[in-house]
């Protein structure tokens, strides 16, 4: 069911992207083709090889907003171009985007050929009597499919993100589950399980006290409270396999799988060591001070889930029939 939903999602993100594609072509949005009016302030470079000159842009505000159709500007345009003139005859006008440049000419910027340079063909250049500026008209780069790009782009980043955690796990997984058989081919996992059966046995009575789950949970748990998110991850999809070994009916969560994903994503922390390292990385000047306040708001959080999952599945609406029996009872069990 939920592959239906993330298809369902994707596609009604093209849809949406295409149609407003489609809208910005038939508003023209991003004025493709119409000449835009400037005063220049040049200077020339005596040693370039055709004729050009550098200096400023200046379009008053309101001039902008009109062209565009937006009350976003609210100070004068100034931006520092390059003008140059090709033996063809041909004048180009090239500017870098930089903090001065208005933020509608960034997003177009993002969108057209180059990120960090917006370009436009000058049609006309008429200079002062002195050269020192001229009024400019100019056309900029054609921008279209902004949406239909931005779906795109987001799909192929997040695909390599993917690929990157994937590949990322796999030492990570390695390690963890080596070290969990070692702990447990050297006795302590068993002894670390008997230690905690008391509590174990209450929070999920259907496992039993010896099953393989019972130590990934352990390990897992463990792991969360060091503030080791990474080396968590190997351990719970350990478990939750274990777990699914006891389950009588596939594709529906159990009690002891619903309140294990409550304590997992409850994330109970006793010392929040990726959090920490984070903000020392960011240069914080007390990066530990988290520490009290994260221990905390995850022990409240454990404690209401705990609380929710085990009021839940008491309801009868919660209650999944799982198969007929020999007798032709139909066994129930909580989901």
């Amino acid at each position: 069911m939920l592959n239906y939903v993330w298809i369902g999602l994707i596609a009604i993100g093209i849809l949406v992207a295409v149609g407003n594609d489609i809208n910005d072509e038939v508003q023209n949005t991003y004025r493709n083709g119409v000449p835009l009016e400037a005063t220049l302030t040049l200077q020339p470079v005596p040693s370039a090889m055709y004729s050009t000159w550098k200096g400023e842009l200046t379009i008053p505000a309101v001039a902008f907003n009109q062209f565009y159709g937006i009350y976003s500007q609210k100070t004068d345009v100034h931006q520092q171009v390059v003008v140059m003139t090709s033996n063809k005859g041909v004048t180009t006008l090239s500017m870098l985007v930089g903090d001065s440049t208005p933020e509608f000419w960034k997003k177009m910027a993002d969108n057209a050929g180059q990120k960090d340079q917006l370009s436009a063909e000058v049609r006309s250049l008429n200079f002062s009597n002195d050269h020192a500026t001229a009024q400019a008209s100019f056309i900029l780069e054609r921008v279209n499919y902004v949406k239909v790009r931005a779906v795109t782009k987001a799909a192929l980043d997040y695909a390599n993100t993917a690929v990157t955690i994937s590949l990322g796990l796999i030492g990570i997984m390695a390690l963890w589950l080596g070290v969990m058989k070692v702990a447990e081919e050297a006795g302590l996992l068993r002894i670390l399980t008997k230690l905690l059966t008391p509590l174990t046995r209450r929070l999920f009575p259907e496992v039993p006290p010896d099953h393989p789950a019972v130590g990934a949970m352990i390990m897992n748990v463990a792991a969360n409270m060091l503030g080791l998110n990474n080396a968590a991850t190997p351990l719970g999809l350990k478990a939750m396999e274990e777990l699914n070994k006891l389950n009588p009916k596939v594709g529906t969560a159990t009690n002891a799988m619903c309140t294990f994903l409550v304590i997992n994503t409850a994330g109970l922390t006793f010392i929040p060591a990726t959090a920490i390292a984070v903000r020392a990385a960011a240069g914080s000047g007390d990066p530990g001070i988290i520490i009290g306040t994260s221990i905390f708001g995850a022990t409240c959080a454990t404690i209401a889930g705990l609380i929710a999952v085990k009021v839940l599945q008491r309801l009868p609406w919660y209650k999944v029939e799982v198969e007929k029996s020999a007798s032709g009872d139909t066994e129930v069990h909580n989901g």
